[in-house]
């Protein structure tokens, strides 16, 4: 505790520079200290009240009373705490101070913290009287400033004129305003209250001036239910990409449906899987299974061997390469088999059917795709797209209202002509919605049977199948490496024999290479007894 000691120490000696003399209800320090050269010096304080008698005299040593009387000390700002009382049945942190362990710099403290008196201060000069601006009051502005700003900020970057933009929404040409553009010029939309001061500002008999963005927008306004056709015109600018993405989404699931269905490779994966897990559970419960929910092929990789390393989906693997490959090798009969490495032929037997295998993904590729979508976000955005359809009805209605102007004939061929295109869209995207979900349901009810109907997600099984597939190729890149190994170690120990009807490249060579076999043949056999 030596760190909160000395704190306490410099805390302790602060009270005897900043103490406070606080008239007749006030304290007053009575302070005492021996000289500096005196070891263990003491320092004591007393608390004593104006009405109180004055305090016993104590015996403090060599004390220069009159050096303190005649040279009286600054008044220092004062520091304002909470006082503890002492107690005298407890011992306290107090009691283990020493008032000579810390000197109080007085010279830097009385610089530092002086109290200036009133009438030390140096004199004013006289401030000159500057000009008072008018403060802008915010009444004035028809768009609060920041807005006004931003807008404008938009506006250049968007790069065309109020005319233009009042064009196209009089005639609802949206061909050369993109969506972007048109979502721009939403986020401008101003509030009632700023539409009606737009609306009412009379330019020649009011004291301010429009900027570029009240400017714009009060142009805008002139326009009847400017930001209702700003919104149609908008619904229509995405119209096609959207319905062109939901149209790819619903062809994606039924491929999908179809290549899970027909898949050669994956039926016959399951029956490995089927067959290798009715021998597992042979005298249990669960053998003699005749079917199984998809959700077991992630399980495959959780049931080790003995060696800790090889997985049961390794040993299904392994059995599938080794068919197929067996399969592709008979009918392949450009590649000949040779007697005296069966192993190699084997081996190269496994590697054709493991491409075979690995190649399950690529086959499976829109299933992949389909698990990546969400049947809810599907739906909405199908209920989104119909529901668009009013923007268009009530733009239409509110401009019936105002045929008497020119350019209102024109709007409304423009919106009619959008409308009846896009029925006819909406109705088949709802079609399509209708036969993919459809068909997912089948394909899910024709690999899970009546548990179908306990799937949260409908689009559950292209996620099971999407995770086992990865699995798959991870396990495919070890087999594949495992049997690199095995041939390569394959080819050490049975070396390929060479073709007799072949020219020697070296002839020189081997000759002397079967003279000095020779000579050692011959040597041997007459060290031999």
């Amino acid at each position: 505790m030596p760190s909160l000691r000395r704190f306490l120490e410099l805390v302790v000696v602060g009270i005897v520079v900043c103490g406070v003399n606080g008239g007749s209800d006030g304290l007053e320090v009575a302070v005492a200290r021996r000289q500096l050269h005196q070891p263990a010096a003491t320092l004591c304080f007393a608390w004593v009240s104006s009405s109180s008698p004055p305090p016993p005299s104590f015996d403090l040593g060599s004390i220069d009373h009159k050096s303190e009387e005649t040279t009286p000390r600054p008044k220092l700002k004062p520091l304002h705490w909470d006082k503890v009382r002492a107690s005298s049945d407890r011992v306290m942190v107090w009691d283990q101070l020493k008032s000579s362990s810390f000197q109080v710099n007085e010279e830097m403290i009385e610089t530092l913290f002086i109290c200036n008196p009133a009438n030390s201060a140096p004199p004013k000069e006289p401030a000159t009287r500057r000009p008072v601006l008018p403060t802008p009051k915010t009444d004035n502005k028809v768009l609060d400033p920041k807005k006004s700003q931003n807008i404008a900020i938009l506006l250049r970057a968007l790069n065309v004129s109020k005319e233009q933009v009042c064009d196209a929404l009089c005639e609802g040409n949206t061909e050369n305003f993109g969506a972007e553009l048109l979502e721009t010029l939403l986020k401008m939309a101003p509030t009632k209250e700023e539409e009606i001061k737009l609306r009412e500002f009379k330019e020649e008999t009011s004291p301010i001036k429009l900027g570029p963005a009240e400017k714009f927008l009060k142009a805008v306004l002139d326009i009847p239910f400017a930001f209702k056709r700003v919104d149609a015109m908008l619904y229509i600018a995405n119209f096609e990409s959207e319905v062109n993405y939901l149209k790819k989404s619903f062809e994606t699931l039924e491929t999908a449906c179809d290549e899970l269905r027909n898949s050669r490779l994956f039926l016959k994966l399951l029956e490995a899987v089927l067959k290798t897990g009715n021998r597992m559970n042979v005298g249990t419960n669960r053998g003699d299974a005749h079917a199984f929910k998809l959700d077991t092929l992630l399980k495959l990789v959780d049931v080790k061997g003995t060696d800790g390393k090889t997985t049961l989906l390794h040993f299904v693997v392994q059995e599938i390469i080794r068919t197929e490959g067996s399969h592709l090798s008979a009918s392949n009969q450009s590649t000949p088999r040779t007697q005296a490495n069966p192993l190699r032929d084997e081996l190269e037997c496994k590697k054709l059917g493991l491409q075979v295998v690995a190649g399950l993904g690529n086959e499976l590729s829109n299933v992949k795709k389909a698990a990546a979508m969400d049947s809810d976000v599907l739906s909405s955005y199908v209920s989104k797209l119909a529901g668009g359809i009013e923007k268009i009805t009530e733009v239409l209605r509110l401009n019936e209202e105002v045929k008497s102007r020119e350019d209102a004939w024109r709007f409304h061929d423009s919106m009619q002509k959008f409308l009846k295109r896009a029925d006819d869209d909406i109705i088949r995207v709802q079609a399509q919605e209708s036969v993919a979900l459809s068909l997912v349901k089948e394909i899910t009810e024709y690999f899970h049977g009546d548990s179908a109907k306990e799937e949260a997600h409908p689009f559950r099984i292209f996620m099971v199948v999407r995770d086992f597939l990865s699995v798959l190729d991870q396990v495919c890149k070890e087999v594949g490496r495992i049997n690199d190994r095995t041939i390569a170690s394959s080819v050490r120990h049975f070396p390929v024999p060479v073709n007799p009807m072949m020219p020697q490249l070296f002839p020189r060579i081997h000759a002397l290479r079967a003279g000095i076999s020779d000579d050692e043949s011959s040597a041997t056999s007459a060290s031999s007894p």
